[in-house]
Parts: structure tokens; C-alpha cells; sequence
């Protein structure tokens, strides 16, 4: 059988490793049932659905020809490492990482430093326009989560409150 759409393709082993991925972590939680669901639910029903979807975008790019293949491409290297870098440092910002010693330091600081990270991924960093997205996405943030749901999260890190 031949590839007849190379991007589709890997894209759809992408999207059905990750599913598989959620699925198989979600499997060792508490699922529960309909009426009462438990924490596993949620991301069980996420990871099938996103294997599901990779399956028949995989399938697609097997069955329906494009004229050149479609061909993927060099990899972008700085973007991934740049975006991924940023979603690691936003979850370490955000909630700290204890074992380190390194302290939460809040929404306000995660959601800068997930845009500054991210700025840095395109091929022309604009320091101006990522300051000014890095304080919308924070403002919007703490508006969005902090004061209109009245979620308990850290905003600021700690060291502002102390004294």
C-alpha cells in the first residue's frame, strides 16, 4: 500500500499516538460510569476520540491521491523546541516544582512566560507585540479564571504577599 499523502499521514500517527497515549494513562484512574463520572472519564474519552480521529485521517491519507504526495517536509526544529519549551515552563511556573525547590510563582508570571517562550518560536521575534500579548493573556487570565469563576489559584507568587 502507498502513501499518498505524506503529511496527512504522519499527522494521523501523531494524532493517534497521543490518543493512545491519554487513553492508556487515563486507563490506571477512577473512570466511574455515566451518572457519576470520575477523573479517568474525561481524558479516557479524550484519548479515544483523538485515536479515532488520527485512524481516519491515517486511513484518508492512504486512500485519496494528491498530485505531488503531499511530501512533510524538514522538520522546524526551533519551533517545536520553543513551544514545547514553553509549555513545560508554563506547568513549572505555574504550580512550581517542588522536588527542585523551585516555588510556584503564579498565572500572571506562566502566562508571560508561556508567550515570550512561544514569541521565540516564529522566524522574526517582535519584543513589543509579545509584551503586549504576554500582558493581555495574563490580564485576560486572571479576569477569566481568578475573578469571574473565583477559581483559588495562585496569581502572583508568594514572595509579593510576604511581609
Amino acid at each position: 500500500m502507498r502513501i499518498k499523502n505524506q503529511k496527512d499521514f504522519l499527522a494521523g500517527l501523531l494524532y493517534a499516538a497521543a490518543g493512545m497515549a491519554f487513553a492508556f494513562r487515563a486507563s490506571s484512574q477512577p473512570i466511574g460510569n455515566g451518572d457519576h463520572v470520575a477523573h479517568g472519564y474525561f481524558p479516557l474519552v479524550l484519548g479515544v476520540a483523538l485515536t479515532l480521529i488520527g485512524a481516519v485521517v491515517t486511513l484518508q491519507s492512504l486512500a485519496l491521491e494528491t498530485p505531488d504526495g503531499n511530501p512533510a517536509g524538514q522538520w522546524a526544529f526551533r519551533p517545536l523546541i520553543c513551544i514545547s519549551a514553553a509549555n513545560f515552563a508554563f506547568g513549572a511556573l505555574l504550580g512550581g516544582i517542588p522536588g527542585l525547590g523551585v516555588p510556584a510563582m503564579g498565572l500572571a508570571l506562566a502566562a508571560f512566560g508561556l508567550v515570550m517562550l512561544s514569541a521565540m518560536a516564529g522566524p522574526a521575534l517582535r519584543w513589543g507585540e509579545a509584551l503586549i500579548l504576554a500582558l493581555i493573556l495574563a490580564a485576560g487570565s486572571w479576569a477569566a479564571l481568578a475573578w469571574a469563576l473565583n477559581l483559588r489559584l495562585q496569581v502572583w507568587p508568594a514572595f509579593f504577599n510576604a511581609g
